[in-house]
C-alpha cells in the first residue's frame, strides 16, 4: 500500500456494494440522461441540415455528415473518456453514481470501451433483459457490467445514512 501510495496510486480495496449499491431506477436516469444528450445532439445536427438545405447538392448532406461525427464524439466522449478519467457519464453525474471495477481499481480505456461498446450493444440485443440483471442482482450489476468486471455505486452515501 505505501508502495502504492509513493507511485501516485491510491488503491481502495474492496467495495462494500450491499452500502454504495445503485438503485436501478437511478441507473435508468442516469442512461436516460445520457441518451438525451447523445440524441439532442443528432436532433439538432438535423434540424441544421433541414434549416440550411435537406438536399445533398445544397449543404444539407455535409451537415448531416458532421452532424453524424459530432454524435459520435459527443458518444465517445461521454461513455468512453469521461468513463474512465472520472468513472462517470454525463447522466451517471447528474444522477450521484460512479461506475468503478469490482476490485475497487479506477476503470481503465479498455474496460470503459468494453462496457460501452460491447457490452451496451449485446445488452440490447437481448431486448433490454441485459439492464433488468441489475435489478435482480444483489450487486446491481447489468450484462454489461458483468463483461467488464465493473459495478455501478453511489458516488457519496444516501441521505438517511448521513442523518444518522
Amino acid at each position: 500500500m505505501a508502495r502504492a501510495r509513493e507511485e501516485g496510486r491510491v488503491q481502495r480495496g474492496p467495495l462494500n456494494f450491499e452500502r454504495l449499491r445503485a438503485p436501478f431506477s437511478l441507473r435508468c436516469g442516469a442512461l436516460l440522461i445520457d441518451y438525451i444528450v447523445v440524441v439532442g445532439v443528432l436532433a439538432l445536427a438535423t434540424l441544421l441540415a433541414r434549416l440550411f438545405g435537406g438536399d445533398v447538392k445544397r449543404g444539407g448532406g455535409f451537415i448531416l455528415f458532421v452532424g453524424y461525427l459530432t454524435t459520435a464524439g459527443v458518444a465517445f466522449i461521454n461513455f468512453v473518456l469521461l468513463a474512465n478519467l472520472s468513472g462517470r457519464t454525463l447522466g451517471k453525474w447528474v444522477a450521484g453514481l460512479r461506475i468503478e471495477r469490482k476490485d475497487g481499481e479506477p476503470l481503465s480505456v479498455g474496460r470503459a470501451l468494453l462496457r460501452h461498446l460491447v457490452g451496451y450493444p449485446l445488452t440490447l440485443l437481448t431486448l433490454g433483459l441485459g439492464f433488468l440483471f441489475a435489478a435482480f442482482d444483489p450487486q446491481g450489476r447489468a450484462l454489461h457490467d458483468w463483461l467488464a468486471g465493473t459495478v455501478v455505486v453511489r458516488s457519496r452515501q444516501p441521505r438517511a445514512a448521513n442523518l444518522r
